[in-house]
């Protein structure tokens, strides 16, 4: 049975204290947090931070907010690995970029809506047809007439007069 990376009974090293080379005490502060079985969190973060750093850190934090300290140092320190400028940083400001190109393109799909939804009111559909809407055809044409161009206008009437 194993309780914090250590076997009852038998001490076995935690993984901070294994890749230290140096025997697990009881009371050791990395137990907790770097268990035997995933040496790789403890590696990162001594490699970025040191482990003297890491030892000081939790030592000053109450043991109630030591989990969420060592987790906010393993993701800083696989930020430093992936980005050694920049960090977490870097990624924020990624993030951040991603968010504004966002916002922006859904403000832009809004305005698009309103603006669709302004013709709309402006046109009948053009699924239901003139008699349906209540009006004739010329009545559609002098309608339509202020927002087309100049030439589709004037087919349009000598369509309607050829037609009649």
């Amino acid at each position: 049975m194993k309780e914090s990376g250590r076997k009852q009974g038998a001490l076995s090293p935690c993984a901070a204290c294994k890749l230290l080379r140096r025997r697990c005490v009881q009371d050791c502060v990395f137990a907790p947090y770097f268990p035997a079985d995933q040496p790789q969190k403890f590696a990162i973060v001594h490699k970025v931070f040191g482990a003297s750093n890491v030892n000081k850190m939790l030592q000053e934090l109450p043991e109630h907010q030591r989990s969420d300290a060592v987790s906010s140092m393993v993701y800083e320190a696989n930020a430093r690995m992936r980005d050694p400028i920049y960090g977490c940083v870097g990624a924020i400001s990624s993030l951040q970029q991603q968010v504004d190109v966002l916002q922006n393109q859904l403000a832009q799909a809004q305005a698009e809506v309103v603006h669709m939804r302004m013709q709309t009111h402006q046109f009948p559909s053009a699924s239901g047809s003139a008699a349906a809407a209540g009006s004739s055809r010329g009545d559609n044409l002098r309608s339509r007439r202020s927002y087309l161009p100049l030439s589709e206008v004037d087919q349009a009437e000598v369509e309607d007069s050829l037609w009649s």
